[in-house]
């Protein structure tokens, strides 16, 4: 008997060209492709949205698109928890593995419906389009659509009673926070969260004149926060190299070395170069060492527009011997980076418990080989972008312990960081917290989470 032939064509996986022309849908495709990779690959959201090297979906979209991308998979990360507890809700049956996209598409859809200005029929129509176009997906596409039709109607039921301050913080990090600042505290970080950061400069010089001519406001010890958002390299003073940007808590460390001028200074990890700008700036002869020789490519070309000449060296600082002491050091360890979370959503959903474990030993090791290299009476500062003690003063902590006698402790002063007393612990440390007002006004919240401390040698 001859086999009839089959005529029927097996879908490739891409958008058939009546999907493919309709307006947001690449863009849509992109940010769940995107979501999966950060959350069930660990791939750092900052890689997959770089433009030269990311996700070639997202390089090869228009910029309108790429902003969407960026908004999208924002608000999906920053409420991953509470969208998680929604489809919980709405589903009879956890959906199965092995389901492409199906999870992806539907937090993508729901982010868009609860928490960006997108209507509803856009996000179910296009995510039920996306599922039918995804082979594995798409035995799930009516549930796609059942699920965000429900969601549509019945918003208020389904959402009323949520704790997003609880369900987007996973449980490992809230119970660090509540261990090290309180129960209330804690959740007050997670809600900072929620929001995103906002923009920070740092300046050469005049930061009065300069947040006049931007419309900003003096945060911090001098950082300027800008009220309105765009384009940073199209506001003035940026071709000319007049500033450069830097959260206003992350401005604060490299201030406690004092006057700089005239000193041999190493700013070690430096990229992306922040901090080696402060102090160039300052009239340090400064020597910036990063592992990695892409990152310090891109610092060398922000020390170019800025019109600053540094040194900067490519080494593992595990490896690494200076050819001379130095008069001061600064410190910028590697960390979890818990403590920029409102600027890098994917953090809580690609760090786990184990990372924080490897990155002590770390830091411990760079601590003890990095005193060495100053001279005696200098000063160290040792400074993470971590909420976690354990990256900071149960760090410090045992760094005292194992240098007794070689170093002190040089307490930070409140004079030192703009006035800022809740960043100042009794113990003399800078702690930052992502819910502490930046400014002596406390209607200007939120900063980066950091930690800092100082040390002289001997």
């Amino acid at each position: 008997m001859t086999k009839r032939p089959n005529n029927k064509q097996k879908p490739s996986g891409k958008p058939a060209p009546e999907q493919a022309e309709k307006p947001g849908f690449a863009a849509r495709k992109v940010a769940a492709d995107i979501l999966g990779n950060v959350v069930h690959k660990k791939r750092p959201l900052d890689g997959e949205l770089d433009i030269t090297s990311g996700h070639s979906g997202f390089r090869a979209l228009a910029g309108n698109d790429r902003s969407l991308v960026r908004a999208i998979i924002g608000a999906a990360l920053r409420h991953r928890g509470e969208i998680a507890e929604i489809l919980d809700r709405l589903l009879d049956r956890p959906i199965p593995e092995k389901t492409g996209r199906i999870l992806d598409i539907l937090h993508v859809a729901i982010a868009q419906m609860l928490f960006l200005d997108i209507p509803d029929r856009a996000a179910v129509s296009l995510a039920v389009d996306h599922a039918g176009l995804d082979r594995r997906a798409r035995p799930y596409k009516g549930l796609v659509n059942g699920v965000l039709r429900r969601l549509g109607r019945e918003r208020d039921e389904v959402t009323g009673d949520l704790d997003p301050a609880v369900l987007n913080t996973p449980d490992w990090l809230m119970e660090s926070w509540q261990a090290a600042y309180g129960v209330e505290t804690a959740r007050e970080i997670a809600r900072a969260h929620e929001s995103e950061a906002a923009l920070d400069l740092s300046v050469k010089a005049d930061p009065e004149e300069w947040a006049r001519k931007l419309d900003g406001q003096i945060v911090g010890a001098g950082s300027i926060r800008l009220v309105r958002k765009g384009a940073v390299d199209a506001l003035e003073g940026y071709g000319d190299g007049q500033w450069w940007v830097q959260d206003a808590a992350a401005a604060l460390p490299a201030r406690l070395l004092g006057d700089v001028k005239g000193l041999r200074v190493a700013d070690l990890c430096a990229a992306p170069g922040g901090k080696t700008a402060q102090l160039a700036a300052a009239g340090a002869s400064v020597t910036a060492v990063d592992i990695s020789k892409a990152r310090l490519k891109r610092l060398e070309e922000n020390m170019t527009r800025l019109g600053l000449s540094v040194e900067t060296v490519a080494a593992d600082l595990r490896a690494f011997e200076p050819e001379d002491l130095f008069d001061a050091i600064l410190l910028d360890a590697p960390c979890s980076a818990t403590g920029t979370i409102r600027r890098h959503p994917d953090v809580p959903w690609i760090k786990k418990p184990y990372d924080i474990e490897k990155l002590t030993e770390i830091q411990s090791e760079l601590l003890d080989r990095v005193m060495g290299w100053v001279k005696p009476g200098g000063l160290v500062v040792y400074c993470t972008c971590s909420l976690e003690a354990a990256e900071g003063e149960a760090q410090v902590a045992g760094f005292l312990e194992r240098q007794a006698g070689k170093i002190e402790l040089v307490p930070v002063e409140v004079s030192e960081v703009g006035g800022l007393a809740e960043c100042v612990t009794n113990e003399g440390y800078l702690r930052c917290l992502p819910c502490h007002s930046a400014a002596l006004d406390p209607v200007s919240k939120g900063m980066d989470g950091f930690f800092a401390a100082r040390f002289r040698r001997f």
